[in-house]
């Protein structure tokens, strides 16, 4: 048996699915494409999550349109956060051209373009359906490590949010809890100490700079009502589709705080919801986080560690969490050893630390005989990839440089004119996109202030006056006088000198 057919009997017994799976390409050795050595991947661990990584223009963002494209035909919904705006194309059935119909022949896989079902959706000022979610749903814990607070600091915030309960006050965006603050320390001081002790303006000063930080970034638009339901995520379009919900991200860049609010609420929010699914032998929802290294760079030490704990829990959920990032090391350790599936695109040796990193990501793969693993990563050409994965039984897959598939949806993005016919014909955007600004905590509590003054003017005005004197008229003032003169005793005194000189006379 020659080398080449020892490697191809190696992979395809490698990858030998007996379930569902999806198939990403075909096996490279000796820099050429195997014929009929395919790489599939069991539906049943998609929910042990996955990386994919590589440097800039090695096919990133191609695999993860196969990826979807072949979980959505298998009727598996897809969340793509879109930080480039690359993905939108999906919607449109792509193009059948002379090095596409090639490639196929090279990896034994027919070739069809095919468009899919998409929700365009967004937390920005950019159209789409409306992401939004209230304040009360994050919970005091969660909404503290958004803002990075202290144990102190920690605490005002359950205060609040238990007033606000206590007192049937919705917390719904920004303002409401920002009102609520402000109260605690002045109009309402007096009823917090009673009921829960002195609150420090310090400490509310230190947390509306956060609120406000958090602001500044947009998040008040992701604040508010109505708010979304996780389920709208979940759809199956009527040919057995799974929707592919891409996040339009383009416009938050720069804002790091925003996203990791975003990501975390998200992430807690299905964990929350979503029931226990056990071996249901695929997954109910995969998440594509594009861009991941905006996350973890920004995000505290309290952040990173709720992103880890739910990473690790949610999977038991049926929830699939893949990151895409440039380099591995740009996801925390803790993250990296919860993926069960790896594709990794070349990387690039300009420096000594780009040598150093390459070597470190060739130690995180399984050890292969067929390949010097640092080498090839420098090697493999665009829209080439090493993978591993998870077998059906939990066992890592042999190491193998892989032949990506064409995606079956147009390579391009929509024009501003189909994302805009994409959104009317929308059935969440009708249902998410309406305003809704209800009493809550903010107006509730302007009322009860302005009654509260109202009250105060009434009793000052009940108050009895006190009668004024009235003011003496000039004879009487005068005659006083002369009665204060004329009882003086230095007039006494002078009057009686006066007699006794006029008497000795």
């Amino acid at each position: 048996m020659s080398k080449t057919e020892d490697f191809s009997k190696h992979i395809n017994e490698g990858y030998a699915c007996k379930g569902e799976f999806i198939t990403l390409g075909g096996g490279i050795f000796d820099g050429e494409a195997v014929p009929n050595t395919h790489v599939n991947i069991p539906l049943k661990t998609l929910n042990r999550h996955g990386l994919i990584a590589g440097a800039t223009g090695t096919g990133k963002t191609k695999t993860i349109q196969v990826l979807s494209e072949q979980l959505s035909q298998n009727g598996i919904p897809i969340l793509m956060m879109d930080i480039k705006g690359d993905f939108s194309g999906i919607a449109m059935p792509g193009e059948e051209k002379s090095f596409i119909t090639e490639r196929h022949a090279k990896i034994s896989i027919p070739y069809e373009t095919k468009a899919f079902p998409v929700e365009l959706m967004t937390i920005s000022e950019q159209n789409g359906v409306r992401l939004r979610a209230t304040v009360s749903e994050f919970g005091p814990v969660l909404f503290s490590r958004i803002l990075d607070l202290n144990d102190t600091q920690s605490g005002v915030v359950s205060i609040i949010f238990k007033y606000c309960d206590d007192n049937s006050l919705p917390l719904l965006d920004l303002k409401d809890f920002k009102k609520v603050l402000n109260y605690a320390t002045e109009e309402g001081k007096a009823e917090f100490e009673a009921e829960y002790g002195r609150i420090s303006t310090s400490s509310t000063g230190s947390i509306l700079r956060k609120v406000i930080e958090l602001e500044q970034q947009g998040a008040e638009l992701f604040f508010g009502e109505k708010s979304f339901d996780i389920q709208d995520l979940m759809r199956i379009d009527e040919n057995g589709n799974g929707y592919v919900n891409i996040m339009r991200l383009t416009d938050i860049q720069d804002k790091p705080k925003l996203f990791s609010t975003f990501m975390l609420s998200l992430l807690a929010e299905i964990y929350n919801t979503m029931p226990e699914q056990g071996d249901t032998g695929r997954p109910e929802l995969v998440i594509f986080i594009d861009e991941a290294h905006l996350i973890f760079d920004e995000a505290s030490k309290t952040l990173l560690s709720q992103i880890e704990t739910i990473v690790k829990l949610i999977r038991s959920k049926g929830i699939g969490v893949y990151f895409i990032t440039q380099n591995p090391m740009d996801v925390p350790t803790g993250v990296l050893a919860q993926l069960g599936l790896k594709i990794q695109h070349a990387l690039r040796a300009f420096t000594a630390n780009d040598r150093k990193a390459i070597k470190m990501s060739a130690e995180n793969y399984p050890d292969t005989n067929f390949y010097v693993t640092d080498e090839v990563l420098t090697s493999l050409g665009i829209g080439e990839a090493f993978v591993t994965a998870l077998s059906e039984k939990g066992t890592p897959t042999p190491l193998v440089a892989t032949m990506m598939r064409a995606p079956m949806s147009r390579m391009d993005v929509l024009t501003e004119s189909e994302i805009e016919a994409s959104i009317v014909k929308s059935k969440l955007a009708k249902k998410y996109n309406e305003v809704v600004d209800r009493d809550s905590a903010y107006e509730l509590l302007n009322k009860k202030i302005v009654e509260a003054q109202e009250v105060a003017a009434e009793l000052e005005a009940e108050k009895p006056t006190r009668r004024t004197k009235e003011e003496p008229s000039t004879a009487e003032v005068v005659g006083k006088s002369i009665t204060k003169v004329v009882t003086s005793a230095s007039f006494i005194r002078g009057a009686f000198g006066l007699l006794m000189k006029m008497l000795k006379k």
